[in-house]
């Protein structure tokens, strides 16, 4: 949200006539000369004291990206080192009825002298949003493209037309104004219906084609081509909100798992994630994700396809338990000194027998895929309460919904969920049988949202007959 503009902002970042409807940046045009005045102080160890009075005087000229202080604007003095602080224009050197009384007392101290002085006011010190409303015609005001997913030194927008003869400069100004930016790109189609692996095809308006990037998240390094798999930094929280409900040696089935932003910090935290991504990219990259973030004991990838692999799951989960497979987990280091008795020994941490979380990050169609569960513990039921204290998995499928302020959005989610497996939810909670807990993730257009459907797998559908 911006803040309030005052009079000299908005005078000084004003539109230059010149840059109106311009198709390609002229950096010169949002470059102008204001006449003010400066406090050249005495002493440089008396700038922060002055500094901090004539902030609060409400005489400092303070803007965004500017330094207040200046070399004084005697060459002389300069040559010696000497410091100004720069004021604001209404501060006239000749009219010391125009200066506070912090101004005037240190002026009769000697401590300061109120000289005239020029300050530039560059480019670099226009905002994104100045320099756009001062190109883009008033009537494209409103709605101004400030939004963009970022993937390292990516930008990635997603134009509407209306911006189209305007992309080439749009994207210089936001790799000028955001300093870790190189590259901007603009979609040309829709990721999740004209690509299956959730890709896209796209055009680079600004910087080098570079779609090799490096994020962090959550404490891990992933490092990948953007143009191959998916990626949305924008969900950053959401995967932190999930990988929250994982516990340490439970063993979690990531459906859709992507390069693994689930998957490396569940991993991290000591959870077992059988992750799993039908893209050979995203595999490929899932694969360097485990490797380079230290997490091969706890998380295993797999390149299924995401109805298979559902299936499959429970399955190698529990061969991998009753074979004995656990992760070894090495101790902190010990100096070398000690002695050997007093060295601890790895721990082995087992594989239990069952998955306790599922996950489907696949919101355009990750409900289709629920059918699937239909007789994933067929004959297995002894593996689970009341036989033992284990609880049956909890399904997080992602989804998109209709935004609305009522009910609209949860019955939808509910009714597809039925459609698929049969059995009629309630939006609540997750923890009560018969409920589905509905959690908002976020908007992705005007009129549509992104949610997390959670629920405990029903007993008729996890021990149903498998066909």
């Amino acid at each position: 949200m911006e803040t309030k503009r005052s009079s000299l902002e908005m005078n000084l970042f004003r539109a230059p006539a010149a840059a109106r409807a311009a198709k390609t940046l002229d950096r010169a045009l949002f470059s102008r000369t204001l006449p003010t005045a400066a406090a050249s102080v005495r002493d440089n160890r008396l700038l922060s004291k002055y500094r901090k009075q004539l902030e609060k005087s409400r005489e400092l000229l303070m803007l965004d990206r500017f330094d207040s202080i200046a070399a004084d604007p005697d060459r002389e003095l300069a040559s010696q080192g000497r410091k100004c602080l720069i004021l604001k224009p209404d501060v006239k050197p000749s009219q010391p009825d125009t200066w506070s009384s912090i101004l005037q007392e240190a002026s009769r101290e000697g401590d300061i002298k109120v000289v005239p002085f020029e300050v530039t006011i560059g480019y670099e010190l226009w905002s994104y949003l100045d320099v756009m409303r001062s190109i883009l015609p008033e009537e494209l005001h409103g709605e101004i493209p400030v939004g963009f997913n970022t993937a390292g030194h990516v930008a990635h927008l997603n134009l509407r037309s209306q911006y189209h003869p305007y992309k080439h400069i749009i994207a210089q100004v936001i790799v000028d104004k955001n300093p870790g930016i190189r590259t901007v790109i603009n979609k040309t189609d829709n990721v999740g219906t004209e690509s299956e692996f959730r890709t896209f095809s796209y055009e680079v308006l600004a910087g080098p084609d570079d779609m090799l990037v490096e994020v962090s998240e959550a404490g891990c390094v992933f490092k990948f081509d953007y143009s191959q798999v998916y990626w949305n930094t924008k969900l950053g929280t959401e995967h932190q909100r999930i990988t929250a409900l994982f516990k340490p040696g439970e063993v979690v089935a990531d459906v859709m798992a992507g390069i693994g932003p689930f998957a490396a910090p569940a991993g991290k935290k000591g959870v077992f994630v059988w992750a799993n991504d039908k893209n050979p990219e995203s595999y490929r990259y899932l694969e360097d994700a485990i490797r380079r973030n230290k997490v091969s004991e706890f998380v295993k990838a797999f390149n299924y396809d995401g109805h298979d692999f559902i299936k499959k799951a429970a399955e190698l989960v529990l061969e991998a338990s009753q074979r004995g497979d656990c992760a070894v987990v090495k101790p902190a280091k010990v100096p070398r000194s000690a002695p050997p008795e007093s060295r601890p020994q790895p721990v082995r941490v087992p594989v239990p027998p069952t998955v306790s979380h599922f996950v489907m990050n696949l919101p355009a169609s990750a409900l289709e895929f629920l059918h699937n569960y239909k007789g994933v513990y067929s004959g297995q039921e002894k593996l689970f309460a009341p036989h033992t204290e284990t609880r049956l998995p909890m399904v997080h499928a992602h989804c998109f919904a209709v935004k609305a302020d009522d009910a609209t959005a949860f019955n939808d989610i509910c009714q597809r969920i039925y459609n698929e497996i049969g059995v009629r939810l309630q939006p609540g909670d997750a923890e009560i049988d018969g409920q589905v807990a509905i959690h908002e993730v976020r908007d992705v257009a005007p009129a549509k949202r992104m949610f997390c459907a959670s629920f405990r797998l029903p007993p008729e559908v996890a021990f149903a007959p498998r066909k």
